[in-house]
């Protein structure tokens, strides 16, 4: 058999409020011996679990790797307008006027991540 990816690790500053910001974006649910101040959170969600680790370094360059989402129960343009009031940032606008494209944004660390288009405005 294969290997199979466990957890996707994100260095941060502060891996708590990290994952907090996170658990709001993907609906998920940090674990529930996390606590602030920790320098590890994991975050369970139904796409996966997503393990944030303190460090000391901050993100200085473009994400070699990042994150792709969907939303299920609303637009991509509700979408961003909902992370961009957790916190997100919109660090590229890539949306265009017959509706296809996507949204690249930023966490509150800095981390890129696109919002594409929802399934529902696919068809």
């Amino acid at each position: 058999m294969a290997s199979l990816i466990r957890h996707i690790t994100l260095d941060c500053h502060d891996a708590y409020a990290l994952g907090q910001f996170w658990a709001e974006v993907l609906n998920g649910t940090l674990d529930k011996d996390d606590k602030p101040g920790d320098p590890m959170a994991l975050l369970t969600t139904e796409g996966g679990t997503l393990l944030f680790i303190q460090g000391p370094d901050s993100k200085s360059v473009k994400n070699r790797v990042h994150l792709d989402i969907q939303p299920q129960d609303r637009s991509r343009d509700e979408e961003v307008e909902r992370l961009l009031a957790l916190g997100a940032t919109l660090v590229g606008d890539h949306r265009k006027p017959d509706g296809t494209g996507w949204a690249t944004l930023a966490d509150p660390e800095g981390n890129e991540f696109c919002v594409e288009r929802s399934a529902a405005e696919r068809n």
